[in-house]
């Protein structure tokens, strides 16, 4: 494996992974020789998001915590455009790789993985932190055959479409109450997730599936599964409970450590805080430096006062942070019906000063009010209304390949979002 760039004590290597806000590449400790993964940081793109607290929070809560089943990190080094997290390098690829029909791991190996899982959570959430998108693709599995949860914490970073779409496009790990509703409760969430990762594991296939968006949205949040006949009692008890719609109702982790399916040769893997006086300078030299930076640039384009990192994640009622960068597409949740979320579309339309013209009941185009009188007019934006509930629905809003009217774009969803509050 070739190195090439230095960093400090580490020779960087080759991209192993990328999204909107970081990269991820192989290095070298040249002390040691140990692997490691270095995450790369946009500084600029963390700052305009109003993300930095948050990250900085999470990363030197993270740096505290030694559990053999959660990646871990062990510095943080900043230059003056980019922050590098150095994590632990894990080799021996996803937990997605073995969750293919009918090649599934064994009832034993599930068990394992779901136990590791299970410790990784319990130990987060008693520090307050959580995941909000546990899937396999962030369950890394090392060179002994030991389960690892990736970005526990770093979960702030990662586009909310991503949460809400697996390769096939749909929101399949996603709690309902995530989707419908404002706040939530973390805990809750990451368990319903864990619920969907145990069905898998067995089956070899996802709880939730229809290639209709609106369909898969109705069965999600009723919780509209089957258990294949193969699996036991205990099984589906256990599968019944972390799969409840209710979040009060779901279980919690004490009471998955007490169950009888989950508790077969268990065997607890201590999490190990460092007893001395952790090491957080690094953390706070590298997001310190950037933390009085305001370039104009960034006055003008910061994100609007009502987004955060979870209500991002969240999905309702906020933009979809992938919209502001990308400037193509953009999620909200509406908790009104159908006609009612076209009417507001319209008056968001108009505080925008676009112009509405219905396609049919459900879609609409936005146009620019000045172009209107050309034989084709100019689309700013085209809005999907989906609905998945009598009272629910999903507004799926994407903008024109123009890069002419993004200031109208951001107008448009910064509008609408207020109106659907």
């Amino acid at each position: 494996m070739g190195y090439g760039v230095s960093l400090g004590k580490y020779q960087v290597g080759k991209t192993i992974g990328e999204g909107t806000f970081a990269k991820v590449k192989v290095a070298s400790n040249t002390e040691t020789g140990e692997s490691v993964a270095v995450k790369i940081l946009d500084k600029k793109m963390v700052l305009e998001n109003k993300l930095m607290q948050q990250v900085k929070r999470e990363i030197s809560a993270m740096k505290l915590l030694n559990h053999p089943n959660i990646v871990r990190i062990y510095e943080v080094i900043a230059t003056k455009s980019k922050i590098y997290i150095v994590m632990e390098y894990v080799s021996g690829g996803q937990l997605s790789d073995k969750m293919s029909y009918p090649s599934i791991v064994s009832e034993k190996e599930a068990r394992k993985y779901f136990q590791q899982l299970i410790d990784a959570v319990d130990c987060c959430h008693s520090r307050g932190i959580y995941h909000r998108d546990l899937k396999p693709e962030n369950l890394l599995i090392d060179s002994m055959g030991n389960l690892k949860v990736s970005d526990f914490g770093l979960s702030v970073l990662r586009k909310p479409g991503d949460m809400l779409s697996t390769a096939c496009g749909s929101p399949s790990y996603v709690a309902p109450e995530v989707i419908f509703h404002n706040k939530y409760d973390g805990a809750a969430a990451d368990i319903w997730s864990c619920g969907v990762i145990l069905f898998e594991l067995l089956s070899g296939f996802l709880p939730f599936e229809d290639k209709n968006t609106s369909n898969l949205y109705k069965k999600i949040s009723g919780a509209e599964f089957i258990c294949p006949e193969w699996f036991s009692a205990s099984q589906r008890k256990l599968i019944s409970r972390l799969l409840e719609p209710k979040p009060r109702r779901r279980a919690k982790v004490a009471e998955i450590l007490e169950d009888g399916w989950f508790r077969i040769d268990y065997e607890p893997a201590a999490a190990i805080t460092n007893e001395e006086k952790a090491n957080l300078e690094d953390v706070y030299r590298a997001f310190d430096r950037i933390g009085t930076l305001k370039t104009e640039e960034t006055r003008k384009i910061q994100s609007p006062s009502f987004i955060n990192a979870f209500q991002l994640i969240a999905m309702s009622n906020h933009l979809d942070l992938s919209g502001l960068f990308e400037e193509q597409k953009t999620k909200l949740g509406s908790r009104h019906s159908m006609t009612e979320t076209i009417e507001k579309i319209e008056v968001a339309a108009k505080d925008a000063s676009l112009s509405v013209e219905r396609t049919n009941s459900s879609k609409v185009k936005l146009h620019a009010p000045q172009k209107l009188t050309r034989s084709i007019s100019q689309i700013i934006v085209s809005a999907e209304v989906i609905e998945v509930t009598p009272t629910h629905c999903m507004i799926e809003i994407s903008r024109s390949n123009s890069t002419g009217e993004i200031r109208s774009y951001k107008e448009f969803c910064r509008s609408l979002s207020s109106i659907l509050k």
